[in-house]
C-alpha cells in the first residue's frame, strides 16, 4: 500500500510517501523537509504565532498536491512538541485537518518516543547491543534506550534546538558564556531525566532529525545533500566539537552559507551541535551514528501495520481516500 507521513515538529515541516509491503518492508517515494519554526516564541509566550502557522499552512497545501499526485491511499500526520505546548494547538490541529484532510492528531512525547525508536531500528540487525536513539528536535528531545525492536526506557525533555537558542543565544555570533550556559543547562536536563543505570547500559548511539544530519553533511562537505551518503555517518566526539567552534564563531549570516547545511537551519544550528554533544558526553560514547529513519518511517510502518489488521489502535490516525 502507498501510505503518507506528515510530521508537523517545532521547528520543521515533514512528508514521507512510501509503499510498504506486506512483510514490512518500505520503499520511500518522496521525502520533503522544510524549515517552518512553527514552535517560534512558544516557550515565551505560550502560544503558536500567526506567522509561524502560516509557514506550515503554506508547506500542507504543497504537500496535500504531492499526497494527491502519488496516489495515496492512506495517510497519517503527526503534530508534537510546539502543538503540545501552545494554548492554541488544539485549534491549529483543527485547521490542519479540516483544511487539508490530513487526519492529523498531536502526540504525547511518549509516543514520539517509540515511534522514533521504530523508525530508526526498522533495519538493523539485532545484535543485541544497548542502543541509544536520540531524536534533537525543536521544543523536545527523546532518548529512547533498548535492544532492536524491544524498548527498554524512554523519556521526552523539554530541550530543543529552538527553545535553547530562544532561551540562552541573544546575540550574533553567540557569546562563548551563551553557548557554556545553553549546554550546562541541557546537560542537568539529561541528568535529571535518564537515569546513570541507563545511560551507563549504552553500547551504540544513533542520532536522528536535522542537527545530527547537518553536522554529517557538513564534515562530508555535501552540496547538494546526498541521504545515502549521510545514514550511516559516525560523527566522532572531536569532530561535533570542531563543527560547534566553528559554527558558533560566524554570524548567521555566514553560518547561512556554510557548505553542507541547509540555510534556514542556520539560526539554530550551533544550540543543536551544543545539544549533540551534551548527548554524547552524557552517555559515555566515542562517536554518534546518524540516522535518516525517524519518526516518519517508524509512523508509515505502524500506518500499514494497523491499516492491514483493519482497524485503528488509537495512538496514530489514519484515514483511506477514494
Amino acid at each position: 500500500m502507498r501510505v503518507a507521513v506528515v510530521d508537523i515538529g517545532t521547528n520543521s515541516t515533514r512528508l514521507l510517501i512510501a509503499d510498504v509491503g506486506d512483510d514490512g518492508g518500505l520503499e520511500e517515494r518522496r521525502r520533503e523537509s522544510i524549515v517552518t519554526r512553527l514552535g517560534a516564541k512558544v516557550d515565551a509566550t505560550g502560544r503558536l504565532q500567526d506567522d509561524a502557522m502560516q509557514r506550515v499552512f503554506d508547506t500542507l497545501a504543497r504537500f496535500r498536491e504531492l499526497i494527491d499526485e502519488h496516489g495515496v491511499t492512506h495517510t497519517t500526520a503527526v503534530l508534537t512538541s510546539a502543538v503540545r505546548d501552545a494554548a492554541n494547538g488544539p485549534r491549529f490541529a483543527a485547521i490542519v485537518r479540516e483544511r487539508y484532510d490530513l487526519d492529523a492528531r498531536t502526540i504525547g512525547g511518549d509516543e514520539e518516543a517509540a515511534l522514533t525508536f521504530a523508525g530508526a531500528t526498522s533495519e538493523r540487525p539485532d545484535r543485541g547491543e544497548e542502543l541509544l536513539v536520540v531524536d534533537i528536535g525543536g521544543g523536545s528531545t527523546e532518548f529512547v534506550t533498548g535492544c532492536e525492536g524491544s524498548v527498554d526506557f524512554h523519556v521526552s525533555t523539554q530541550a530543543g534546538v529552538v527553545r535553547q537558542t530562544e532561551r540562552h543565544i541573544a546575540h550574533d555570533p553567540p557569546r562563548p558564556e551563551e553557548v557554556d550556559r545553553l549546554r550546562r543547562e541541557v546537560a542537568q536536563i539529561i541528568r535529571d531525566n535518564v537515569p546513570p543505570e541507563q545511560r551507563a547500559r549504552v553500547a551504540l548511539g544513533i542520532a536522528v532529525a536535522g542537527t545530527a544530519t547537518s553536522c554529517a553533511a557538513i564534515e562530508l562537505g555535501l552540496h547538494p545533500y546526498d541521504r545515502a551518503l549521510v545514514h550511516g555517518h559516525v560523527l566522532r566526539r572531536a569532530v561535533c566539537a570542531d563543527i560547534l567552534d566553528r559554527l558558533a564563531r560566524l554570524t548567521d549570516a555566514e553560518r547561512r552559507d556554510v557548505t553542507g547545511l541547509q540555510p534556514d537551519r542556520a539560526p539554530t544550528i550551533v544550540a543543536g551541535v551544543a545539544m549533540l554533544l551534551e548527548v554524547i558526553d552524557a552517555f559515555g560514547l566515542d562517536a554518534i551514528e546518524v540516522s535518516e529513519h525517524d519518526i516518519l518511517r517508524g509512523a508509515a510502518l505502524r500506518l500499514a501495520a494497523n491499516t492491514a489488521a483493519g482497524g485503528k489502535d488509537g495512538r496514530t490516525s489514519e484515514s483511506s481516500r477514494p
